[in-house]
């Protein structure tokens, strides 16, 4: 879904949302579609603990977040990113990268970087338990048993 239907939705039924920050030329993007967002595991994760959204760090339409309107400043350009990818990443831009909104639309994070289901499953698990309020990742990581088979 994009953006403002996540965020419609979260009006009603507040989730965390999980953006998949990608562009059209990104070779590593489009292997993650095709291996880590078509695992079973993680397919349930997206679809029943958040709002999925794809965004094309490039795309050329505004998007209102939190009030402000953000753009493209040069939409006709090659490889100019959208104002709203450069907030999520904080500049760092790199692609793919997964960004996770809370329920009150604020960042919690990025994570720049192509991800194995193996890698992804945890940080889905970290945010979505709402774990990231009481332990850091790194104690997290110790003891997270995934679900993945091997």
């Amino acid at each position: 879904m994009t953006i403002e239907e996540a965020l419609k939705k979260q009006e009603k039924e507040p989730r965390k949302i999980f953006i998949d920050v990608y562009t059209d030329w990104c070779g590593w993007c489009k292997k993650m579609d095709a291996t880590t967002f078509t695992h079973p595991l993680i397919v349930k994760y997206l679809n029943e603990k958040y709002y999925a959204v794809k965004f094309n760090a490039e795309q050329k339409e505004p998007i209102v977040f939190q009030g402000k309107t953000f753009v493209n400043q040069n939409p006709d350009g090659v490889r100019n990113p959208h104002d709203l990818a450069v907030a999520f990443l904080q500049g760092k831009m790199g692609y793919p990268s997964a960004v996770f909104i809370d329920e009150k639309d604020n960042l919690l994070t990025s994570v720049s970087g192509y991800q194995q289901p193996e890698g992804l499953e945890p940080i889905l698990y970290f945010f979505y338990k709402d774990i990231h309020l009481t332990s850091n990742w790194e104690e997290f990581q110790k003891t997270f048993k995934t679900e993945i088979k091997q």
